[in-house]
């Protein structure tokens, strides 16, 4: 939308825990995407927009300018690299660790390059590259659980909240990566285009988080 505002959120966890923070806004969905089948939602503000996206795609939306501003996880920003962002405002919502997990008891072999499962490949890759340990990364897109269970990788990179997953299936959170939390995200050239509408939205969700 030329003069109003699209907003790039993600179904699930993210999308609840930012309604209290649009509400602070004077920001509310018409629609509930749980039950609409619609992408792009109305707000009672005929110029403001949300769109419902995978949460990794947030900051791809938002760095092209689909989205003049988005709600991401900081992993996800972690692993796209944050290129054509501005990233004002920690949300501090969605927290989670991203970690290293591993069968109980695991013991890194002295040789051989150690396998890691992992949706986030540059994050773990970094990480590992930092360490000076040499790894080989297998990209999975889901169920990283059981990369060690059947024999794909050593170990897995994941973002752990309670760890009841890793545990059901016989791991155990290991090295802890970053804390994640969700960041609102900035259009640069919505920053600038944009820049009253979208400092008033700064403001009002940052005043939100400091409530909280």
């Amino acid at each position: 939308m030329k003069h109003g505002l699209t907003i790039a959120l993600s179904k699930g966890r993210i999308y609840k825990e930012t309604l209290p923070l649009l509400a602070a806004a004077g920001i509310e969905p018409l629609d509930d995407p749980e039950k609409s089948r619609k992408l792009i939602l109305d707000t009672n503000h005929d110029d403001v927009k949300l769109v419902i996206i995978r949460a990794s795609d947030v900051p791809t939306y938002v760095q092209y300018g689909a989205a003049d501003v988005g709600v991401a996880g900081k992993d996800v920003l972690m692993e796209h690299g944050g290129e054509g962002l501005y990233e004002p405002l920690d949300l501090k919502i969605a927290r989670c660790k991203l970690m290293t997990a591993g069968p109980v008891g695991f013991v890194e072999p002295k040789q051989g390059r150690l396998r890691i499962a992992t949706k986030f490949v540059n994050c773990a890759q970094r990480y590992f590259a930092e360490q000076g340990r040499q790894v080989e990364v297998i990209k999975l897109y889901g169920s990283m659980e059981l990369g060690p269970i059947v024999g794909l990788s050593d170990l897995i990179v994941d973002v752990v909240d309670t760890g009841n997953t890793l545990r059901a299936n016989g791991l155990e959170p290991m090295e802890h990566i970053a804390d994640i939390s969700s960041r609102l995200v900035v259009n640069k050239a919505s920053m600038k285009m944009k820049h009253a509408r979208v400092q008033q939205l700064i403001e009002r969700f940052a005043a939100a988080v400091e409530s909280e």
